[in-house]
């Protein structure tokens, strides 16, 4: 335990520490945001007397608004500065709660208020590189796992939405977190860094030219499942409780919670294995994992006790491959880690808001869901398989055997 606490210090010691701190709390309050309308989808649902197709799309706008925004604030970043284009964006992020607060008043005007959710999905990127831009290679996986690790704000949003929604009204809800947005701009404000990894004089052509390789499509068609699941099932699930289960609107937001902060825990783990283990070994597991927890959830809608189970298992697999595919970036891209993250995390983000669309499309054309989640874990495997082909060439190149850091 004591070489444990020592090397977790030396870790802390080897970059900036307050600005790490700060990059997790502004990704865990982004997060939170994003998935709002998520969290209280069963209260919206009844005030609008949605159909399972309406719910698809309603849940699916937010998801696709955020993705589309990560790679605009990536390059901002590059230009700005990374602390300050969060504070840009925190900007936004009280505007859109102010316009939910008041001017949400028909399912039109909850769509608009989708979009302007997906300002917050748009931290991604920049939050990760802004996080672990001061620490060396060797760490960065561990770094950016913890940053990375902000995704435990879905599981808050899913645990303390519904009660207020309950107490106080769903719109309501909207107005408490244009207050709350003051806390991590404070914190960003007081303690956060620019870190000194940023290439200067690097043109716009250079900043995007992971969009130009194969690698870079390779990592976020992978980022699509792992991210995109956990997002996009971060994001449905409330309403397959509620809905499937008969379980209370809070108590679906509890079970909600409990996926989604195994996700966001074992994001650490899976960064820092990933050091010592490789990425591509670390994500080979992952989609193995996630494909057959998918199939399995399929056919277990009839058990609570199953359903449950068998999420943590996949949320717990989708965390560790987030934090491992992530630790493989900035070994890719050391130069134009957040415009990279932030591409990278954009098309992943985009799968992401297909699955709230399938599982409704599924359940209103077949009457479950079954279909949802086999489509979903085809595309896992398919995955799985072109990673093992990529990594041939990975390994060669810039990577060691298994994804590991090459020796400076």
């Amino acid at each position: 335990m004591a070489a444990q606490t020592g090397h977790f210090r030396q870790f802390l010691n080897a970059g900036h520490a307050p600005t790490l701190g700060a990059a997790f709390f502004y990704f865990a309050f982004s997060c939170a945001i994003w998935v709002l309308n998520g969290s209280m989808a069963p209260f919206i649902s009844e005030a609008y007397n949605l159909t399972p197709t309406q719910k698809g799309l309603m849940l699916s706008v937010p998801i696709f608004a955020g993705a589309l925004m990560r790679f605009p604030l990536g390059v901002l970043a590059q230009y700005v500065g990374r602390k300050n284009a969060t504070l840009v964006e925190m900007g936004g992020i009280a505007v859109a709660m102010l316009f939910g607060y008041f001017f949400v008043e028909s399912f039109n005007d909850l769509l608009a208020m989708g979009v302007l959710l997906g300002i917050a999905g748009a931290s991604f990127g920049v939050a990760l590189s802004l996080g672990s831009g001061s620490f060396p290679p060797r760490y960065k996986g561990l770094a950016m796992g913890l940053v990375g690790a902000g995704n435990v704000g879905t599981a808050v949003s899913a645990l303390l939405a519904p009660p207020l929604a309950q107490a106080f009204g769903w719109q309501t809800v909207y107005g408490i977190a244009a207050i709350g947005v003051l806390l991590p701009v404070v914190v960003m404000v007081v303690w956060a860094q620019e870190p000194p990894d940023r290439a200067a004089h690097s043109s716009f052509r250079d900043h995007i030219a992971c969009l130009f390789e194969k690698d870079g499509w390779a990592f976020s068609l992978i980022y699509a499942v792992t991210f995109g699941g956990f997002i996009g099932l971060t994001t449905f699930l409330p309403s397959y409780f509620h809905d499937q289960f008969g379980v209370s609107k809070v108590q679906a937001g509890q079970l909600t919670m409990l996926a989604a902060f195994m996700g966001a825990a074992l994001r650490i783990f899976g960064g820092w294995i990933s050091d010592h283990w490789g990425g591509v070994n670390t994500l080979t597991g992952v989609l193995l994992v996630v494909t057959v927890t998918l199939v399995l959830c399929g056919f277990a809608q009839q058990s609570l006790a199953a359903t449950v189970l068998l999420f943590l298992v996949c949320f717990a697999a989708l965390g560790a491959g987030n934090g491992a595919l992530f630790q493989l970036v900035p070994l890719r891209w050391p130069l134009t880690t957040a415009v990279a993250g932030s591409m990278i995390g954009e098309i992943g983000a985009l799968g992401g808001g297909l699955i709230p669309n399938a599982m409704g499309l599924s359940k209103q054309h077949s009457g479950d869901y079954l279909w949802g989640f086999v489509s979903f874990a085809a595309c896992s495997a398919a995955m799985l398989l072109m990673l093992r082909v990529m990594q041939i060439r990975w390994t060669r190149t810039w990577a060691e055997k298994g994804g590991r850091a090459r020796a400076a």
